[in-house]
């Protein structure tokens, strides 16, 4: 039997995803109005999760252009981690966290960010299991990827204020690509 100071911690940053098949693995993240889709094969032993910032996609000319921020981007990018480590998408299950309305005078993109994961889930027929979603306050959660076991605690007030500001901190710029090429 696995004791919780056994697991190896893996936390998850906005506009990540990991997948993993480790049974003494724990995957954490701090969630105010971003959502945190957390999938799982529980008869391949495998799970995984992301952590989206906005609903939708890069695509659109108001997005500002990097995928890793968007949900379309991160769920595809989960389901097809899985995939590649043989989940099978018939067995796959999914529980939902996080989409708080942290900042009262702006729109409820915690809402939407919810509200997208479960349609997306329902489009590509993958049942959730589990969700809390909604809320004024962020949420520190925990997942255990391969028994689909999650774990969320309520953060403060100062605490959910933190996590707001990280989530509106501007994007890292792209890192410039190398141009030269060397022959030898």
């Amino acid at each position: 039997m696995m004791t919780e100071g056994a697991a190896r911690r893996v936390h998850i940053i906005q506009g990540e995803y990991k997948v993993l098949s480790d049974p003494n693995a724990v995957l954490s993240t701090i969630l105010g109005s971003c959502v945190a889709a957390c999938l799982r094969d529980p008869v391949a032993g495998i799970g995984g999760m992301n952590h989206f910032l906005l609903p939708g996609s890069a695509t659109s000319p108001t997005s500002g252009g990097d995928a890793t921020r968007y949900g379309v981007h991160l769920m595809e990018l989960l389901i097809n981690g899985l995939l590649k480590q043989g989940a099978r998408r018939d067995r796959l299950e999914a529980k939902i966290f996080g989409g708080a309305k942290t900042i009262s005078t702006f729109s409820n993109v915690g809402e939407q960010n919810a509200a997208f994961a479960m349609q997306f889930l329902r489009d590509e027929g993958i049942p959730v299991v589990g969700s809390s979603t909604g809320g004024d306050h962020g949420r520190k959660l925990e997942y255990w990827p391969v028994s689909g076991r999650a774990r969320q605690y309520p953060l403060t007030g100062a605490e959910t204020q933190r996590t707001v500001a990280l989530e509106q901190r501007p994007a890292a710029p792209p890192k410039p690509v190398e141009t030269s090429i060397e022959f030898f």
